[in-house]
C-alpha cells in the first residue's frame, strides 16, 4: 500500500467512525501535491460507498490566516452528499470528533466554471447565493495539524447547512453576519472578510478545482470560507447565522 493510500484510508476511517487519529506529518514535510492526493483518495472512498460530489469548500480565505500559515493562496476541499445537513434540522453529535462551526456564504452554480475566470464571469455562472454554516472537524487528535495534514484531511470539512437561496445580483460584498449559539451572538463579521469579496473565493475555487482536473459543475455548491473565527459546537446547542439581506440558516445538535 502506498503512503497516499495508507493515509487516505486512515483519514477516511477516522471520519467514518468519528474517532481521532494521531498526526502522521508533524514536521510538515509532506508536499502540498501529495496532501491533495491524499484528500482526493480519501474522498474517492466515500464515492465508492455511494456518496456524490456536490461541490467544493474554500479554506483560509482570510488574508490574516493565510499570512499566519505562510500561504500565498487559499486551500480547498471537496463536498459530498452525506455532508449536507438540511436547514433547521438536527445533526447527530456522535458523527463528529470535536466539531466547530463557521458562518459562510454559499454559491450554487447554473453553469460549469473552470480555469482563470474573472469575477464577472464567475458571477454569470452563479444561480443563487445563500447564508450558510460549515461544520469543521479535524480528524486529528486535539485538533492539531500541520498545513499538509489539514489539506489531506479535506481541509477539516465535515458538514454544511444552507439557508434560503437568493438572486446573486444583489450587492453581497460587505454584508453583516452574526453567528449565534442558543440565540446569543457568538461571532460578528462581514462577507468582506472573504478575500475582500466572496466572489474572489469563487474565482479561486474555479482555478484550483480545474487545476486538479475536477472543474466546477452546474448544480455544485461552493462554500466561500469562514467569515469569522470558528466556535466550538456542543451537544444540545442550536447554532444559527443571520446574514444581512440573505436571511438565516441553522441546525440543532442532538444525539
Amino acid at each position: 500500500m502506498s503512503p497516499i493510500t495508507e493515509y487516505a484510508t486512515l483519514l477516511d476511517t477516522a471520519a467514518l467512525n468519528g474517532e481521532a487519529v494521531e498526526q502522521f506529518d508533524r514536521e510538515g514535510r509532506l508536499s502540498l501535491d501529495d496532501a491533495y492526493a491524499i484528500q482526493a483518495a480519501s474522498i474517492a472512498c466515500r464515492i465508492a460507498r455511494g456518496e456524490r460530489r456536490v461541490g467544493v469548500k474554500m479554506g483560509f480565505t482570510s488574508r490574516a490566516k493565510m499570512i499566519q500559515m505562510g500561504l500565498s493562496d487559499v486551500i480547498w476541499g471537496r463536498l459530498t452528499s452525506s455532508m449536507q445537513i438540511e436547514e433547521d434540522t438536527s445533526v447527530d453529535f456522535g458523527r463528529f470528533i470535536h466539531p466547530r462551526v463557521e458562518p459562510e456564504i454559499a454559491f450554487i452554480l447554473k453553469a460549469p466554471l473552470a480555469g482563470d475566470v474573472t469575477a464577472p464571469e464567475a458571477l454569470a455562472a452563479v444561480e443563487a447565493i445563500a447564508p450558510a454554516l460549515e461544520i469543521i472537524d479535524s480528524r486529528y487528535r486535539d485538533f492539531k495539524f500541520t498545513l499538509p495534514e489539514v489539506i489531506a484531511d479535506n481541509a477539516s470539512s465535515s458538514g454544511f447547512v444552507i439557508g434560503p437561496w437568493h438572486d446573486p445580483h444583489v450587492d453581497f460584498s460587505n454584508l453583516g453576519m452574526v453567528m449565534k449559539i442558543d440565540g446569543r451572538p457568538a461571532q460578528i463579521g462581514s462577507s468582506a472578510a472573504l478575500l475582500g469579496h466572496p466572489l474572489r473565493s469563487l474565482v479561486a475555487a474555479a482555478r484550483l478545482s480545474a487545476q486538479a482536473g475536477e472543474p466546477l459543475q452546474a448544480g455544485w455548491i461552493v462554500m466561500a470560507g469562514g467569515a469569522t473565527p470558528a466556535e466550538w459546537v456542543h451537544l444540545g446547542q442550536y447554532v444559527s447565522v443571520e446574514v444581512e439581506r440573505l436571511g438565516s440558516a441553522g441546525f440543532r445538535v442532538t444525539r
